[in-house]
């Protein structure tokens, strides 16, 4: 930069500063440079730079005064405080020094009148006339709670809890005297409620015990007639056993033997006329408790006579609605399969004695052909004989129908007089309650004194 050697004087404010190298002038807060040379490397390298980067000389070397006067006033900043820290250091150290000649001196007297201020020993020391005040305050305090738990006013917090407990115990015995009463109005009145309908439902069993009592003695005399502790299987085969033995031939239950062909199919084997001689014909009954399709149920057929050698099956079914579809009981198919559908648990009724004796008769037929049957008469028979079976087993659903009838009946009734006796048991258990309740009232009543 270019120096001028002039001087300006502009006012106040302005501090002109003047050597050889230029002129510097400092006013309000900025500063004019005249003529002034920086001969420094690192500075002009710097401003050279930062000019070929777009930065103007100017602004750079504005920057740098500005970084430079803060680093000279830090560096001026740093040696006040250290100034300040000596000066306070060696104040610090006279003090310490006249503190410990100090605390030299006066340790001794402190020492002592500590002693003698504190001494336990002594009845003048501290900690005794701190235990005289605290023996004093006690006392005092204790007189004036005795003082006031024996008075016999509201001041007394005794007192005021005996008037309010004696209130809510008159409170609360003139509440359950009222529910008491409430009480015993509604028993009274549940009490008739009860007593009518104790009288309908006698009336209603008696008019019930009439209708099913005729019922009653049947349902007894089918209970008596059943089986108990067999299967169906088992009960079709004992059935078959006894029409057997009364026509001489030989029954044998083989449902869980094997047959000489292999496997178990054929559940019971009749042998026609064993009991006297050599077997005339066999006869199998398959038995089932499920139903099955038709195929199915002339493929069961079919395996059972071929393993057990028979030329006739019957198949035994528990029930009408277990009959294959699309076929009907005692009814003869393909020669030499018949469908017979038993009661359950009384296997041993009318329905198997004609399958039984129909096929039987179709073997001895088939053995003997000489043998002159007419067979339109027999085929005759047959229809009148499942005839009479729908009518007897129509007979029979509707003396079961009435027989459930009648147990539902005889359920419902214990029941009702079941929930009676319940309620008859609570009416005396809520009485008894009340009753000992008022009992224990007057008797509090009758013992309770006077408050206080």
């Amino acid at each position: 930069m270019e120096a001028s050697p002039r001087q300006h004087f502009e006012g106040p404010g302005q501090l002109p500063l003047e050597d050889d190298s230029g002129s510097v002038r400092a006013i309000g807060d900025r500063i004019v440079i005249d003529g002034l040379t920086v001969a420094d490397e690192r500075a002009a390298k710097v401003v050279r730079e930062r000019a070929e980067a777009g930065s103007p000389p100017a602004e750079t070397v504005t920057k740098a005064i500005e970084i430079g006067t803060r680093v000279i006033d830090t560096e001026g900043t740093a040696t006040n405080v250290d100034y300040v820290q000596r000066v306070f250091e060696e104040r610090v150290g006279k003090l310490h020094e006249d503190l410990s000649e100090t605390l030299e001196s006066g340790s001794a007297e402190i020492a002592q009148h500590i002693a003698e201020n504190f001494d336990t020993d002594r009845a003048d020391s501290v900690q005794g006339e701190i235990k005289q005040m605290l023996v004093t305050a006690i006392q005092h305090q204790q007189q004036e709670l005795q003082k006031m738990l024996t008075t016999e006013d509201a001041s007394n917090p005794l007192v005021a809890v005996q008037l309010r407990s004696a209130k809510l115990m008159l409170e609360a015995e003139e509440r359950h005297r009222k529910e008491l009463a409430t009480l015993r109005e509604s028993t009274s009145k549940e009490n008739r409620a009860l007593h009518a309908q104790v009288r309908e439902l006698t009336e209603r069993v008696s008019v019930q015990l009439e209708r099913s009592e005729g019922d009653q003695r049947v349902a007894e005399a089918e209970e008596a007639g059943t089986r108990k502790g067999f299967t169906f299987e088992e009960g079709v085969f004992e059935a078959v056993s006894e029409i057997a033995a009364a026509r001489g031939d030989c029954a044998t239950h083989t449902g869980a033997e094997s047959a000489e062909g292999g496997g178990k199919k054929g559940d019971v084997l009749v042998e026609l006329g064993a009991a006297d001689g050599p077997a005339l014909g066999r006869v199998v009954f398959e038995v089932k408790d499920k139903k099955l399709s038709k195929n199915v149920a002339w493929q069961e057929l079919n395996e059972a006579m071929a393993a057990r050698a028979a030329s006739y099956g019957v198949l035994v079914v528990a029930g009408e609605e277990r009959v294959p579809a699309g076929r009907e009981q005692l009814r003869e198919y393909e020669g030499n399969k018949l469908i017979v559908a038993v009661d359950r648990d009384e296997p041993g009724a009318l329905p198997l004695a004609v399958a039984y004796r129909l096929a039987a008769a179709r073997v001895s037929m088939a053995r003997d052909r000489e043998l002159t049957v007419d067979g339109a008469e027999v085929r005759a028979v047959a229809e009148e004989a499942t005839s009479c079976l729908r009518q007897a087993q129509a007979i029979r659903s509707t003396l079961t129908s009435i027989k459930t009838s009648s147990d539902k009946a005889k359920s419902g009734l214990n029941e009702m007089v079941d929930a009676v006796g319940a309620k008859l048991e609570r009416i005396d258990a809520l009485v008894a309650e009340a009753d000992a309740g008022s009992r224990v009232e007057d008797r509090r009543s009758a013992g309770q004194g006077s408050p206080g």
